[in-house]
């Protein structure tokens, strides 16, 4: 039976992987941060009328992806004043507890998958 070995990665090998990771996941965030700055402002414009379950559930899961926005500065709007109070609630709940849901499904699912790969 042949014997297989694993070639550690090289130094430069592993630096350029975590420097394309680190590059991936800031041109993510700054892509996450110009969408919901758009997408807030396309859902709060005044002739729209207030903000019923819809808006909610649009406006709670762009909530998480206004972090980058926050941290740069930048005022972006994660709740509609103009709102139609308990339906407009609801949905923002649906919407910030569908996107954890899905964000932490996918992170647990991933560290999952890494466990047992790490196990073999």
């Amino acid at each position: 039976m042949p014997v297989t070995q694993v070639k550690a990665a090289t130094r430069p090998a592993l630096a350029r992987r975590i420097l394309v990771r680190v590059l991936s996941i800031l041109i993510a965030a700054v892509l996450v941060g110009c969408l919901t700055g758009l997408l807030a402002k396309l859902s709060n414009r005044p002739e729209s009328g207030p903000a019923g379950f819809g808006r909610g559930v649009l406006h709670g899961a762009l909530m998480p992806g206004a972090l980058p926005n926050l941290l740069v500065g930048k005022d972006v709007t994660i709740y509609a004043p103009n709102n139609t109070g308990r339906t407009y609630k609801l949905g923002y709940t649906v919407g910030v507890n569908g996107c954890g849901a899905i964000f932490f499904g996918f992170f647990f699912w991933r560290l999952n998958k890494w466990r047992k790969r790490a196990r073999r």
